[in-house]
């Protein structure tokens, strides 16, 4: 199933029935309906700059909206009844992509080696995890046993990883076989990384101990041309949710059943 999306997707979520999407430099936020692939009203967020990604609390009823320009992340209602200028920096620090558990945000920044992680509640900052100086963060995930898997560059080495570090930004295990710039990834409950393999146009499926287990979506069933960029998993429906980027301006949404792969 294809949802249109209104230009470059910079993120994709879910919460309840509803898809959330913002765009390249785009003023708002698209919902859809996934029951009836209708488009809905979109979410006007006055200030809103340069969103990067977007990201939903189940828990909270609240969206997350990382915005480069503005340095802030955005937290918006899903009705849109009520936006906040939630978090902001005034350091070098801009948020770039975000994940969510039941109570943590977990962000990367724009060339910065470092994570940081805060409270969905009260926004207060719970941890700053120092990567690697080779280590150029995408994105990040926490995983079921506290440690974070992060999809980056390795300047040392040229070559794109996925790596799994502990708090202190100690690496405990990598990726980097035939990868081509992992922009995004998703975990599940027991661990299993989908990655969003965006040069070689396929997502692939990791156990928890980093191994490749298969490519699960290729680029047959990306039509070829496009290439994902971000990626949503709703592991109770087994549907993940993908940004798509096309040349010529084919940018989607794309939703596949990846519990019967």
């Amino acid at each position: 199933m294809l949802l249109c999306a209104v230009g470059y997707v910079n993120g994709v979520t879910q919460l309840d029935d509803i898809v959330y999407v913002v765009g390249l430099s785009s003023l708002t936020i698209c919902r859809f309906n996934t029951t009836t692939h209708q488009r809905l009203t979109d979410i006007s967020v006055k200030g809103m700059a340069d969103p990067q990604d977007i990201a939903a609390c189940a828990r909270s009823a609240w969206l997350y909206v990382a915005d480069l320009a503005a340095k802030c992340v955005w937290r918006v209602s899903p009705d849109g009844a009520d936006i906040q200028r939630w978090l902001t920096w005034s350091d070098p620090f801009s948020p770039r992509a975000l994940s969510l558990t039941s109570s943590r945000l977990l962000m990367t920044s724009n060339g910065d080696s470092e994570l940081r992680q805060f409270d969905t509640a009260g926004g207060d900052e719970l941890r700053r995890v120092d990567l690697p100086h080779y280590m150029v963060p995408k994105h990040a995930v926490e995983s079921p046993t506290g440690t974070f898997v992060v999809a980056h560059n390795n300047t040392q080495l040229q070559q794109w990883q996925v790596s799994e570090v502990n708090t202190e930004g100690q690496v405990l295990r990598q990726l980097s076989s035939s990868l081509g710039l992992p922009l995004h990834i998703a975990i599940d409950s027991q661990g299993h990384i989908l990655v969003a393999d965006w040069r070689n146009r396929r997502i692939l499926l990791l156990d928890a101990q980093l191994a490749l287990r298969r490519v699960i979506i290729d680029e047959h069933q990306l039509n070829y041309q496009q290439k994902p960029r971000r990626l949503c998993y709703e592991e109770q429906s087994g549907l993940l949710l993908v940004g798509l980027f096309g040349l010529g301006g084919s940018n989607s949404v794309a939703v596949f059943d990846v519990l019967r792969r």
